[in-house]
């Protein structure tokens, strides 16, 4: 039997290479649905997976509240957790990792802790989204180039850093989403009191918080209990 080729990113190989990895997989070498009783899934996780599951006909359809419950549990897309949630779907991990990798929101190497992503679209770049994204990486540590390529973690692990496309709030520019909640308009002097403010575990920027502002039109007559519940941090795992 010939050696196979050494496993590494395709990226990294030549057409020849990438042809040589194919010719020498076989069918028993792809990984099968993992056994539920085989896996050692953290409670928690089994039933916010289960309960996404519940909410779609198709189990395949719950893939991305699973990888996000994922994620959020252990900071990353990481091997174990994808299999983890393979075994409660029913799926192969291949698939989640397909799935997992297609989506840039989706990490599967580890990163900061808290997630900072700095809108660099056309009304937040004419606002100044280019500073402050520099002043984020200034306040972190995190590399500036490296952070407007892709994304940078700060040399504590503790802030992950983007630049990133448009998140769909315009009217607040220039913006970011920290934590998957989102603040604006910021000044580059706020980069700083927000770091500062995340590194002590105080409330970031309440007065510029997306989630105090009142709703359009006037108050509500009643608040929605399913969004106090989510602000209330009891579904963020």
């Amino acid at each position: 039997m010939s050696e196979r080729p050494e496993l590494r990113p395709t990226d990294d190989m030549t057409g020849s290479e990438r042809r040589a990895l194919v010719e020498s997989m076989r069918p028993e070498d792809a990984e099968t649905v993992p056994e539920l009783h085989e896996v050692d899934v953290p409670d928690e996780l089994r039933e916010q997976i289960e309960t996404s599951m519940s909410k779609y006909p198709q189990v395949r359809s719950a893939s991305i509240p699973a990888l996000w419950a994922v994620q959020r549990h252990y900071g990353w897309c990481s091997p174990d957790g994808i299999r983890q949630a393979a075994a409660v779907m029913g799926v192969t991990p291949a698939y989640l990792e397909s799935v997992a990798s297609f989506y840039d929101l989706f990490h599967t190497t580890p990163e900061g802790t808290h997630p900072v992503l700095v809108c660099h679209n056309i009304s937040c770049w004419m606002r100044g989204a280019d500073g402050l994204l520099e002043a984020f990486c200034e306040a972190t540590g995190a590399d500036h180039a490296d952070a407007d390529h892709g994304g940078a973690t700060s040399p504590d692990g503790e802030f992950y850093v983007k630049g990133f496309e448009c998140l769909g709030a315009c009217d607040m520019a220039p913006m970011v989403s920290i934590d998957e909640r989102y603040f604006g308009p910021l000044e580059d002097a706020d980069a700083k009191t927000i770091i500062d403010q995340l590194r002590a575990g105080q409330e970031v920027m309440p007065e510029k918080a997306l989630s105090k502002r009142p709703a359009a039109g006037g108050p509500e007559p009643k608040p929605d209990e399913r969004v106090a519940k989510t602000e209330g941090g009891s579904g963020d795992g």
